[in-house]
């Protein structure tokens, strides 16, 4: 069975920074191509960020480009910087079993984190 554990979540002021991480066991993490989503309060779950296997790939949502940066070695990062208020949600790290899929649908990802509570006070 295939955990993901995400880890790094806090509260922070805006314009501050967080990173988060994202570390799994149960598969072999190296070969799964993996997405940060994020879950605002009373809203749904949106992507965030996709990095390949091979971090030959890499894709952010427009509202976090040039403020996030996801990047893996033997984990998942997701470094972000210049928070604002509107960053405020669960966070949650996912991985993908296949190739060909629509990085943005949180429906095609396979394993799932329990969440790392981001907060962001203005």
């Amino acid at each position: 069975q295939a955990d993901l554990v995400e880890s790094g979540g806090g509260l922070v002021q805006a314009g501050g920074s967080l990173r988060l991480s994202c570390a799994a066991s149960g598969l072999a993490f190296s070969n799964y191509p993996i997405a940060w989503f994020r879950q605002p309060p009373g809203k749904q779950r949106e992507f965030v960020a996709y990095i390949s296997g091979s971090s030959s790939n890499i894709y952010y949502a427009g509202s976090v480009e040039g403020r996030f940066t996801i990047s893996r070695d033997n984990a998942v990062y997701l470094q972000m910087n210049n928070l604002e208020p509107e960053d405020t949600a669960v966070y949650y790290c996912a991985a993908v079993g296949r190739i060909g899929v629509v990085v943005k649908l949180a429906h095609e990802y396979d394993y799932w984190g329990q969440g790392t509570q981001v907060t962001v006070s203005s």
